[in-house]
């Protein structure tokens, strides 16, 4: 049973809700587009390759919740200067993530996996963090409802790969609702004293 959802069903189950939850979202979708585009000053979205599964790389989408200043010499300035008041609001709401119901749309995401994180990781990873990618990245996970950017690597690389191990469509919809429960409260948007988290080197 587990191998028929992980194969077949969890496909369905995704497109029908991501399908239905855009059409629904719609409204919003179209409101933070414009106003994005018009604090941003251009471009609401933000598209970056990030690796699928297997290490496929494909196209994530997401607001744009950060502007492109730059310093004197032309260098983009720091995370947390870039990220407008608009920005925050989206992350803690969750909000940014919206577009991606249209990555689970397409197929190269889930709404329930290790979140797809930057091509330059991909030979960081030692062989157990890189089972990760066994099954495809999703919009929230188990490592998400556990503590999101608050935990360390080793700890968000241990519950992507418990996930891989345990996945089923009950820890699917248990995930998504503590999802829901952990947007609400706001928790573990950040690594104390960021305002992201800190970029992965391989030695966690």
């Amino acid at each position: 049973m587990r191998l028929l959802y992980q194969n077949f069903l969890k496909r369905v189950f995704d497109l029908i809700v991501s399908t239905v939850a855009f059409i629904l979202l719609l409204p919003v979708f179209l409101v933070i587009a414009l106003l994005l585009f018009i604090v941003n000053r251009g471009n609401p979205i933000f598209v970056q390759p990030r690796p699928g599964k297997h290490g496929k790389v494909f196209r994530v989408i997401k607001f744009k919740t950060m502007n492109d200043r730059t310093d004197a010499q032309g260098n983009l300035l720091s995370d947390e200067k870039r990220l407008t008041t608009v920005g925050k609001f989206l992350r803690k709401t969750s909000l940014d993530e919206i577009p991606q119901l249209l990555n689970v749309i397409k197929g190269d995401m889930s709404l329930v996996g290790p979140r797809p994180l930057v091509v330059a990781y991909l030979p960081l990873y030692n062989r157990e963090q890189r089972r990760r990618h066994d099954v495809k990245p999703g919009i929230t996970g188990w490592t998400q409802v556990k503590g999101r950017n608050s935990l360390s690597w080793s700890e968000k690389f241990s519950y992507d790969v418990w996930y891989v191990d345990n996945i089923s469509f009950l820890l699917d919809l248990k995930i998504l609702f503590l999802t829901v429960y952990k947007v609400v409260k706001s928790e573990g948007i950040s690594a104390e004293g960021t305002a992201t988290m800190q970029p992965f080197t391989g030695n966690s």
